[in-house]
C-alpha cells in the first residue's frame, strides 16, 4: 500500500464514522447552543459570554477530535491490522501521519462549526483575530494529537471510550474550558503546566490581547509532545512486535 494511498483511505474512514463526528462536534455544539444562546446578552469576565464559551467549546471540541484517534487504533489493533502494516513497505512515519492529519481535518471541522455558530450568536471578530486564533489553536493541539495514539495503542476498545472522554473533560475542566476553576494563584500555576490550560488561552486572542502566548506556553507544549512523542514510539513498536 502506498503512502498517499494509506493516508487517503484513513481520511475517509475517520469521516464515515459518524460517532466520532457525533463526539467531537454534536457534544460542543449543543451545549454551546444551548448555554450559549440562553446568555448571549450576558457578559463575564467584561467581555461577551457567547465569545468567551465559544473559545472554551473549541477547545473541548478539538481535544476530542484529536485524542479520538486512539480509538480508531484500539479498533485496529484488536483485529491485527497494525501488526500487518508492520510487515509492509509502509513506512511507522506514514502512519503516525496519517493519524494526526486525520485528527487535524476533524478538528478544523468542529473548529469551523463551532465558529459559524458563534457568528450566528453575534460573535463578532476581525479577520486577524479569526486567523491568529486558529493558528495557536492548531499550534496547541500537537501534544493531544500525540496523545491520541498513545492510549490507542495502551487501551482496548471496550475501555478506551470512557477514557478519552473522561480525559478531555479532566483536560477541559483544569484548562478552564467551560470557565475559570479557581483564581487562586497556586492553583493557576499548577495548570499552566498541562497543555489544555494552553490551548483554552489560545482562544483569549479574540479578547483584545497581544494574540502570542508567553515563552511558557512554548515550552509546555514542546516538552508534552516530546514526551508522548518518545512514548507514543515505544509503545507502538512494543504492540506490534507482538507475535
Amino acid at each position: 500500500m502506498s503512502s498517499a494511498r494509506y493516508i487517503r483511505s484513513e481520511v475517509v474512514r475517520t469521516f464515515r464514522n459518524r460517532r466520532f463526528l457525533l463526539f467531537s462536534l454534536g457534544f460542543p455544539l449543543v451545549l454551546f447552543l444551548a448555554i450559549g444562546g440562553a446568555n448571549r446578552h450576558k457578559h463575564l469576565l467584561g467581555i461577551s459570554f457567547t465569545l468567551y464559551y465559544m473559545t472554551g467549546m473549541v477547545a473541548w471540541g478539538t481535544m476530542i477530535a484529536m485524542i479520538s484517534s486512539g480509538a480508531r487504533i484500539s479498533s485496529e489493533r484488536l483485529v491485527g491490522w497494525t501488526r500487518q502494516l508492520r510487515i509492509t513497505p509502509l513506512r511507522t512515519r506514514v502512519y503516525f501521519e496519517a493519524k494526526v492529519l486525520t485528527g487535524y481535518l476533524l478538528a478544523l471541522l468542529t473548529i469551523a462549526v463551532l465558529y459559524a455558530a458563534g457568528i450566528a450568536l453575534d460573535v463578532r471578530l476581525d479577520a486577524r483575530q479569526w486567523a491568529v486564533m486558529t493558528l495557536l489553536l492548531l499550534v496547541g493541539l500537537v501534544p493531544f494529537a500525540v496523545l491520541g495514539i498513545l492510549v490507542g495503542h495502551l487501551l482496548k476498545p471496550d475501555s478506551i471510550g470512557p477514557a478519552v472522554g473522561g480525559m478531555t473533560a479532566l483536560f477541559a475542566l483544569l484548562g478552564g474550558a467551560w470557565g475559570p476553576l479557581s483564581t487562586s494563584p497556586t492553583f493557576v500555576d499548577v495548570v499552566k503546566g498541562i497543555p489544555s490550560y494552553w490551548l483554552v488561552q489560545s482562544g483569549r486572542v479574540a479578547f483584545g490581547g497581544s494574540g502570542w502566548p508567553p515563552a511558557e506556553a512554548w515550552i509546555v507544549i514542546a516538552v508534552w509532545t516530546a514526551v508522548l512523542v518518545r512514548l507514543s514510539v515505544r509503545v507502538y513498536r512494543r504492540d506490534t512486535a507482538r507475535v
